[in-house]
């Protein structure tokens, strides 16, 4: 009979497990039972769709067309803080879209750090942007960056990481340096890391688990803002944000959490296993940090900026992670990246 009941036991401690390690399906946007498509999509080849939206003067007059890549639980729809007036008289066509599983596009269980960058390309090219465009990476968004830096360079006008995402295991940057800046984190936040890096099989697991407080930032804890980030988090409450209903409307999983488990997962390269995507320099690499962005230490980005003299690194005084929500600071990022 005991020998019976702890079989018992741990034949359903086993299938607890199983079933709190496995995520919930996704629901695809378009499909029975899914969400409605309510934004301009393209097929890409794989049969997936890509959401995207367009602002600034048309592609076919623009002197420059410009992808940007968003941040984390953010879509295509996240306020860009340029006016009208700017992106005429710049010549600027702005194409933002929804990353694999986020808003409108459809899930990649197959997403990795390269596959963004070819997404890109692909979208590109559907819309016919030519055979140049820039990029600009947000935050997280910014993987998907070096990513076209590394993969696509040859179809680059330009780059701009902004208070771009850090790899605390990226190869090719001190040991040291790394765990440094792991360690000014919240504790939360580094566990939550080291499980997407370590064991990505058990992240679903630990983003749903009630026992251990996961990502900082989910839990709306604010610690991780300085002052300046909490009073531009304070003028954006005033407001709704517009398509903030549907980032995460196919399933947390298949945007949030892949979108961290691509981001800390193992890379096929460094930031600085990547050779300078301009040579010729027809083409200028900008990297903007803010010195009191308390979610991506500044440390690491000047680091990485020293090692690889093509970046044009800018590190902003009073300026948090919030920084491109800064009017000013918006502008002069996209004055630099077209002027240069």
């Amino acid at each position: 009979m005991i020998a019976q009941i702890a079989v018992g036991v741990v034949v359903g401690c086993l299938g607890y497990a199983y079933f709190a390690i496995q995520p919930q399906p996704p629901k695809i946007c378009g499909t029975p039972g899914g969400p409605p498509v309510t934004s301009p999509r393209v097929k890409l080849d794989d049969g997936r769709h890509l959401a995207y939206k367009e602002r600034g003067v048309s592609k076919e007059e623009a002197k420059h067309r410009i992808i940007i890549s968003h941040g984390f639980d953010d879509s295509k729809d996240f306020n860009i803080n340029l006016s009208d007036e700017l992106l005429k008289e710049l010549g600027i066509y702005i194409l933002s879209f929804d990353r694999a599983g986020y808003g409108e596009s459809t899930p990649n269980p197959a997403r990795s750090v390269k596959s963004e960058a070819f997404d890109i390309q692909e979208l590109a090219d559907k819309l016919g942007l030519g055979p140049k465009f820039y990029v600009v990476g947000v935050s997280i968004g910014a993987y998907p960056t070096y990513s076209c830096l590394k993969y696509i360079p040859h179809r680059l006008s330009g780059a701009a990481l902004v208070v771009p995402f850090v790899h605390y295991w990226w190869k090719g940057v001190p040991a040291k340096l790394l765990k440094e800046a792991l360690g000014t984190l919240p504790v939360s936040d580094q566990w939550t890391f080291r499980v997407a890096h370590y064991a990505p099989w058990l992240f679903n697991w630990w983003m749903t688990q009630k026992w251990f407080t996961n990502l900082s930032i989910m839990q709306g804890i604010l610690d991780v803002f300085c002052r300046s980030d909490l009073e531009i988090i304070k003028q954006l409450s005033a407001t709704p944000k517009e398509g903030q209903e549907k980032v995460r409307q196919q399933g947390v999983h298949e945007c949030l959490h892949r979108d961290l488990m691509v981001g800390f997962g193992n890379w096929e390269f460094g930031p600085t296993d990547i050779s300078d995507p301009f040579p010729n320099k027809d083409g200028p690499v900008h990297l903007w940090q803010g010195y009191e962005d308390r979610y991506i230490p500044y440390k690491l980005n000047r680091y990485l900026s020293e090692q690889l003299p093509w970046i044009k690194y800018h590190e902003v005084p009073d300026a948090g992670h919030l920084l491109l929500y800064n009017a000013t600071l918006c502008e002069a990022i996209f004055r630099a990246l077209v002027s240069s």
